[in-house]
């Protein structure tokens, strides 16, 4: 049964040009554990990109709950400090999105953008894609994804993101409201 919803679901994403969130009959379709992390590896094994809600808020405010995450496939070149990546943790099996704030040999400090703990030392071969999109209220929004994300991995990777955010935050949002 799993492999023919495979094959359906690589039909439609293979018919479009951009990716998008799949839909049937006005509906998303839903996976969730293990086949979730099946059908992104899948397709991006394909080398297409991959959309998805993100869940959670692990990364928030760069990425909130209910934001729409474009994943592209890792390709040739490596995470580098500061990108936020999709990948497999290794003890769960599960498919994560966060930072990576630090490289040892061939695995890669991760750790998401509102955590007080590090996901650890995540092999390359754990890596999935480079999420290179966000869209929250059907807008494009690139902040922690642009040069600024080399900054974010610093104050993350030390704890100090959410310290200094909380009072910015409490400073901006008054004006944002006139």
């Amino acid at each position: 049964m799993w492999k023919n919803s495979l094959k359906e679901v690589w039909s439609l994403t293979s018919q479009r040009s951009k990716p998008s969130l799949l839909r049937r009959k006005g509906d998303e379709l839903s996976f969730s554990g293990p086949a979730f992390v099946e059908l992104v590896q899948a397709v991006l094994n394909k080398g297409v990109p991959f959309r998805f809600k993100a869940k959670g808020i692990s990364m928030h405010p760069f990425i909130r709950n209910g934001d729409v995450i474009t994943v592209y496939p890792l390709s040739d070149t490596l995470p580098r400090y500061g990108d936020v990546v999709a990948f497999v943790r290794p003890d769960t099996s599960t498919l994560i999105v966060h930072r990576v704030v630090g490289k040892s040999n061939d695995s890669f400090l991760i750790r998401g953008d509102n955590m007080g703990y590090f996901d650890g030392l995540i092999p390359t071969t754990n890596i999935l894609g480079y999420v290179t999109k966000v869209e929250r209220n059907d807008k494009e929004t690139y902040l922690g994804l642009g040069p600024e994300r080399f900054l974010i991995a610093f104050l993350t990777r030390r704890g100090l993101l959410l310290p200094l955010l909380s009072p910015v935050r409490r400073l901006i949002r008054p004006i944002i409201k006139r």
